[in-house]
């Protein structure tokens, strides 16, 4: 039999409960799926690119799971290469779970999510953190952040799949939503105009 990405979803414990919950027959032709993939192609990174925000999931060498959110300007993660994405880590609280967790189990998972269109993509992977290496902290600083980054991670994806919008909300930041207000405003400023001259 042979291996696709998709087992690092469907473990043998996983495909055991969708065979006593109904599902397996659904998921049994997964190979043949085209969301699962191993590669960076044109549809990942311009997601990736449009991403302002993301969950790095870790966990300790005994399986203790850590979830961790990352934020940054749109395109802060950044694609190095076909199969690497990567990103600067600035000082922030110092508890340092995430890099620690990466010593011992370097086991990850990213999870992005755009709640406008109601897209999400999991990624499965292994992730490292670089540290003093400048060339690699060029590639993922951004130069309108006054803060200098402390390391890099580095995130080396094994497969991703996409997944159905179904239950997730809509939701748009206000930088999102700045120009329908901005139109919204304009269209009162003019009513407001009209009547005062009635």
């Amino acid at each position: 039999m042979s291996y696709h990405p998709s087992e690092l979803a469907f473990t043998p414990a996983v495909k055991a409960v969708q065979e006593r919950l109904g599902s397996r027959e659904t998921y049994s032709g997964v190979a043949n799926h085209i969301g699962w993939r191993t590669k960076v192609n044109a549809e990942l990174a311009a997601f990736v690119a449009e991403r302002d925000s993301f969950y790095l999931a870790t966990a300790s060498k005994d399986g203790q799971p850590y979830i961790q959110h990352r934020g940054g300007p749109k395109g802060f993660l950044k694609v190095i290469d076909d199969t690497t994405l990567g990103f600067a880590d600035y000082a922030g609280n110092r508890q340092y779970i995430s890099t620690g967790n990466l010593v011992e189990n370097d086991r990850a998972f990213l999870f992005l999510m755009d709640y406008p269109t109601r897209r999400r993509i999991k990624i499965w992977g292994r992730a490292e953190v670089v540290e003093g290496d400048p060339e690699l902290l060029a590639k993922v600083r951004d130069p309108e952040y006054d803060a200098e980054p402390q390391r890099v991670f580095l995130f080396h994806i094994e497969t991703y799949d996409r997944n159905c919008p179904q239950h997730i909300p809509q939701r748009y930041t206000v930088e999102e939503f700045q120009p329908h207000i901005q139109e919204l405003n304009d269209r009162i400023a003019e009513l407001e105009g009209k009547n005062a001259q009635s």
